[in-house]
Protein backbone atom coordinates (compact mmCIF):
# COMPACT_ATOMS: atom_id res chain seq x y z
CA UNK A 1 0.00 0.00 0.00
CA UNK A 2 2.05 2.72 -1.11
CA UNK A 3 -0.38 4.83 -3.00
CA UNK A 4 -3.09 7.31 -1.63
CA UNK A 5 -5.29 5.00 -3.69
CA UNK A 6 -3.62 1.81 -2.18
CA UNK A 7 -5.08 2.97 1.12
CA UNK A 8 -8.48 3.94 0.20
CA UNK A 9 -11.57 2.58 1.82
CA UNK A 10 -8.64 0.25 3.88
CA UNK A 11 -8.76 -0.42 7.68
CA UNK A 12 -6.53 0.94 9.98
CA UNK A 13 -5.76 0.41 13.57
CA UNK A 14 -4.03 2.83 15.50
CA UNK A 15 -3.80 2.22 19.20
CA UNK A 16 -2.81 4.90 21.65
CA UNK A 17 -4.85 6.96 19.29
CA UNK A 18 -6.61 9.73 21.76
CA UNK A 19 -3.72 12.33 21.66
CA UNK A 20 -0.82 12.84 20.68
CA UNK A 21 1.44 10.94 17.67
CA UNK A 22 -1.37 8.90 17.27
CA UNK A 23 -4.09 11.48 16.94
CA UNK A 24 -1.85 13.13 14.28
CA UNK A 25 -1.14 9.67 12.65
CA UNK A 26 -5.60 9.04 12.46
CA UNK A 27 -5.51 12.49 11.06
CA UNK A 28 -3.20 11.60 8.42
CA UNK A 29 -5.03 8.59 7.92
CA UNK A 30 -8.31 9.05 7.39
CA UNK A 31 -7.24 12.11 5.40
CA UNK A 32 -6.17 9.23 2.99
CA UNK A 33 -9.38 7.72 2.87
CA UNK A 34 -8.95 5.29 5.07
CA UNK A 35 -11.65 3.91 7.52
CA UNK A 36 -10.24 3.40 11.44
CA UNK A 37 -10.48 1.39 14.52
CA UNK A 38 -9.12 3.76 17.54
CA UNK A 39 -7.65 2.12 20.43
CA UNK A 40 -6.80 3.80 23.97
CA UNK A 41 -7.77 3.82 27.65
CA UNK A 42 -10.04 7.18 26.90
CA UNK A 43 -13.34 6.22 25.89
CA UNK A 44 -14.86 9.63 26.06
CA UNK A 45 -11.76 11.17 23.96
CA UNK A 46 -11.50 8.51 21.61
CA UNK A 47 -15.80 8.76 20.88
CA UNK A 48 -14.83 12.57 20.13
CA UNK A 49 -12.37 11.84 18.03
CA UNK A 50 -14.66 9.42 16.35
CA UNK A 51 -17.57 12.21 15.27
CA UNK A 52 -14.76 14.41 14.07
CA UNK A 53 -12.96 12.66 12.02
CA UNK A 54 -16.16 10.74 10.43
CA UNK A 55 -17.53 14.06 10.22
CA UNK A 56 -14.34 15.79 8.20
CA UNK A 57 -13.10 13.09 5.99
CA UNK A 58 -16.28 11.06 5.48
CA UNK A 59 -14.74 7.54 6.62
CA UNK A 60 -15.88 4.82 8.81
CA UNK A 61 -14.81 5.25 12.62
CA UNK A 62 -14.83 2.21 15.34
CA UNK A 63 -13.77 3.09 18.97
CA UNK A 64 -12.45 0.41 21.21
CA UNK A 65 -11.77 1.85 25.20
CA UNK A 66 -8.81 -0.89 26.42
CA UNK A 67 -5.95 -0.86 28.74
CA UNK A 68 -3.56 -2.60 26.20
CA UNK A 69 -1.05 -3.01 29.28
CA UNK A 70 -3.78 -5.53 31.11
CA UNK A 71 -2.81 -9.23 30.37
CA UNK A 72 -5.14 -10.98 27.41
CA UNK A 73 -6.07 -6.77 26.25
CA UNK A 74 -4.46 -7.69 22.79
CA UNK A 75 -6.34 -11.24 22.39
CA UNK A 76 -9.54 -9.30 23.31
CA UNK A 77 -8.99 -6.45 20.69
CA UNK A 78 -8.46 -9.16 18.14
CA UNK A 79 -11.06 -10.94 18.88
CA UNK A 80 -13.29 -7.53 19.23
CA UNK A 81 -12.21 -7.51 15.26
CA UNK A 82 -13.10 -10.67 13.98
CA UNK A 83 -16.43 -10.61 15.58
CA UNK A 84 -16.71 -7.08 13.44
CA UNK A 85 -15.45 -9.04 10.52
CA UNK A 86 -12.61 -6.48 10.42
CA UNK A 87 -9.86 -6.81 7.67
CA UNK A 88 -6.81 -4.74 8.82
CA UNK A 89 -4.78 -3.49 6.38
CA UNK A 90 -2.83 -1.02 8.45
CA UNK A 91 -1.55 -1.69 12.33
CA UNK A 92 -0.20 1.26 14.15
CA UNK A 93 1.27 0.27 17.57
CA UNK A 94 1.59 3.58 19.08
CA UNK A 95 0.45 3.56 22.87
CA UNK A 96 2.90 3.64 25.27
CA UNK A 97 4.12 5.30 28.37
CA UNK A 98 7.58 6.78 29.64
CA UNK A 99 8.89 6.70 33.16
CA UNK A 100 11.53 9.51 33.69
CA UNK A 101 12.98 8.60 37.16
CA UNK A 102 15.68 6.42 38.71
CA UNK A 103 14.95 2.68 38.85
CA UNK A 104 15.71 2.92 42.48
CA UNK A 105 12.50 5.24 43.40
CA UNK A 106 10.26 3.56 40.76
CA UNK A 107 7.29 1.79 41.53
CA UNK A 108 8.14 -2.06 40.60
CA UNK A 109 4.58 -2.63 39.23
CA UNK A 110 4.79 0.69 37.65
CA UNK A 111 7.78 -0.31 35.89
CA UNK A 112 6.34 -3.72 34.81
CA UNK A 113 3.04 -1.86 33.49
CA UNK A 114 5.29 -0.04 31.13
CA UNK A 115 7.38 -3.16 29.87
CA UNK A 116 4.03 -4.90 28.43
CA UNK A 117 2.70 -1.88 26.98
CA UNK A 118 5.30 -0.71 25.02
CA UNK A 119 7.04 -3.91 24.81
CA UNK A 120 4.80 -7.11 25.21
CA UNK A 121 1.98 -5.49 23.66
CA UNK A 122 3.34 -4.61 20.58
CA UNK A 123 4.93 -8.05 20.20
CA UNK A 124 1.39 -9.62 20.94
CA UNK A 125 -0.72 -7.36 19.01
CA UNK A 126 1.63 -7.81 15.90
CA UNK A 127 1.86 -11.42 16.36
CA UNK A 128 -1.98 -11.77 16.16
CA UNK A 129 -2.95 -9.58 13.45
CA UNK A 130 -0.11 -9.99 10.93
CA UNK A 131 -0.76 -13.56 10.00
CA UNK A 132 -3.78 -12.39 8.12
CA UNK A 133 -1.71 -9.65 6.29
CA UNK A 134 0.37 -12.72 5.37
CA UNK A 135 -2.03 -14.40 3.60
CA UNK A 136 -3.64 -11.97 2.16
CA UNK A 137 -0.29 -10.90 0.55
CA UNK A 138 -0.83 -6.89 1.82
CA UNK A 139 -0.65 -4.53 4.58
CA UNK A 140 1.09 -2.66 6.72
CA UNK A 141 2.42 -2.65 10.28
CA UNK A 142 4.27 0.78 11.59
CA UNK A 143 5.76 0.41 15.60
CA UNK A 144 6.36 3.64 17.54
CA UNK A 145 9.89 3.10 19.02
CA UNK A 146 11.66 6.55 20.05
CA UNK A 147 15.40 7.53 19.90
CA UNK A 148 15.93 6.10 23.21
CA UNK A 149 16.08 2.92 21.72
CA UNK A 150 19.49 3.78 20.30
CA UNK A 151 21.37 3.95 23.34
CA UNK A 152 20.96 3.32 26.98
CA UNK A 153 19.04 5.96 28.45
CA UNK A 154 19.63 6.25 32.46
CA UNK A 155 16.59 7.40 34.62
CA UNK A 156 14.35 6.51 31.77
CA UNK A 157 15.58 2.78 31.48
CA UNK A 158 12.79 1.31 31.24
CA UNK A 159 11.53 3.18 28.69
CA UNK A 160 14.38 2.95 26.54
CA UNK A 161 15.03 -0.89 26.37
CA UNK A 162 11.23 -1.54 25.74
CA UNK A 163 11.90 1.38 23.12
CA UNK A 164 14.91 -0.86 21.84
CA UNK A 165 12.80 -3.88 22.21
CA UNK A 166 10.60 -2.42 19.71
CA UNK A 167 12.84 -1.50 17.30
CA UNK A 168 14.39 -4.92 17.03
CA UNK A 169 11.75 -6.76 16.77
CA UNK A 170 10.59 -4.79 14.22
CA UNK A 171 14.04 -4.70 12.31
CA UNK A 172 13.59 -8.51 12.08
CA UNK A 173 9.84 -8.83 11.52
CA UNK A 174 10.92 -6.60 8.33
CA UNK A 175 13.69 -9.29 7.30
CA UNK A 176 11.10 -12.07 8.01
CA UNK A 177 8.42 -10.48 5.79
CA UNK A 178 10.44 -8.38 3.12
CA UNK A 179 8.87 -11.16 0.48
CA UNK A 180 4.94 -11.47 1.29
CA UNK A 181 3.99 -8.00 0.65
CA UNK A 182 3.62 -6.54 4.21
CA UNK A 183 5.32 -3.39 5.42
CA UNK A 184 6.75 -3.31 8.55
CA UNK A 185 8.42 -0.42 9.63
CA UNK A 186 9.82 0.87 13.14
CA UNK A 187 9.40 4.94 13.33
CA UNK A 188 11.22 6.58 16.28
CA UNK A 189 10.50 9.93 17.09
CA UNK A 190 12.63 12.23 19.57
CA UNK A 191 11.75 14.50 22.32
CA UNK A 192 7.84 15.50 21.46
CA UNK A 193 5.20 17.72 22.41
CA UNK A 194 2.83 14.97 23.80
CA UNK A 195 1.24 14.65 26.87
CA UNK A 196 4.14 11.93 27.89
CA UNK A 197 6.75 14.61 27.73
CA UNK A 198 5.56 16.39 31.19
CA UNK A 199 8.95 17.51 31.81
CA UNK A 200 11.05 20.38 29.96
CA UNK A 201 13.13 18.86 27.55
CA UNK A 202 14.99 20.41 23.80
CA UNK A 203 13.66 20.20 20.62
CA UNK A 204 10.29 18.88 20.83
CA UNK A 205 8.98 18.64 17.83
CA UNK A 206 5.24 18.61 17.18
CA UNK A 207 2.95 15.40 16.68
CA UNK A 208 2.17 16.94 12.99
CA UNK A 209 5.31 16.68 12.02
CA UNK A 210 6.09 13.04 13.54
CA UNK A 211 3.26 11.89 11.31
CA UNK A 212 4.36 13.32 8.26
CA UNK A 213 7.58 11.39 8.94
CA UNK A 214 5.04 7.80 9.96
CA UNK A 215 3.30 8.34 5.88
CA UNK A 216 6.59 9.25 4.46
CA UNK A 217 7.92 5.80 5.68
CA UNK A 218 4.87 3.72 4.86
CA UNK A 219 6.12 4.35 1.61
CA UNK A 220 9.39 3.83 2.14
CA UNK A 221 11.32 0.66 2.01
CA UNK A 222 13.83 0.27 4.88
CA UNK A 223 12.84 -1.64 8.47
CA UNK A 224 13.38 2.45 10.02
CA UNK A 225 13.55 5.55 10.65
CA UNK A 226 14.19 8.30 12.48
CA UNK A 227 11.85 11.13 12.71
CA UNK A 228 13.82 14.42 12.36
CA UNK A 229 17.30 15.60 10.87
CA UNK A 230 18.60 16.65 13.89
CA UNK A 231 17.65 13.18 15.54
CA UNK A 232 19.10 11.56 13.43
CA UNK A 233 22.23 13.14 13.45
CA UNK A 234 21.99 12.40 17.05
CA UNK A 235 21.29 9.15 17.12
CA UNK A 236 24.18 8.28 14.44
CA UNK A 237 26.50 9.98 16.81
CA UNK A 238 25.44 8.37 19.65
CA UNK A 239 25.02 4.60 18.24
CA UNK A 240 27.82 4.66 15.93
CA UNK A 241 30.43 6.94 16.39
CA UNK A 242 30.91 6.67 20.91
CA UNK A 243 31.86 4.10 22.61
CA UNK A 244 28.54 2.43 24.18
CA UNK A 245 29.90 4.02 27.59
CA UNK A 246 30.52 7.17 26.54
CA UNK A 247 27.18 7.93 24.75
CA UNK A 248 25.45 6.22 28.16
CA UNK A 249 27.08 8.87 30.39
CA UNK A 250 26.67 11.96 27.94
CA UNK A 251 22.82 10.74 28.56
CA UNK A 252 22.69 10.62 32.26
CA UNK A 253 24.03 13.71 32.76
CA UNK A 254 21.48 15.12 30.43
CA UNK A 255 18.52 12.90 31.89
CA UNK A 256 19.41 13.73 35.22
CA UNK A 257 18.55 17.08 35.11
CA UNK A 258 15.15 16.62 32.99
CA UNK A 259 14.28 13.62 35.82
CA UNK A 260 14.77 16.94 38.66
CA UNK A 261 12.43 19.02 36.41
CA UNK A 262 15.69 21.60 35.98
Amino acid sequence: MRSREDMRRRTAVVTGAATGIGAAITERLAGEGMHLVLVARDGTRLEAAAKRLHDEHGVEVSTLALDLSHQGAPSHLAAWLARAGTHVDVLVNNAGVGLLEPVAASDPARVRALVDLNAGAVAELTALLLPAMVARGRGVIVNIASTGAYTPAPYAAAYAASKAFVLSFTQALWAETRATGVRVVAVSPGPTDTAMMTRRMRGKRAPDAVADTVMAAVRGRGPAVVDGRLNRVQTFVFSRLLPASVATLIAERALRKAARGD
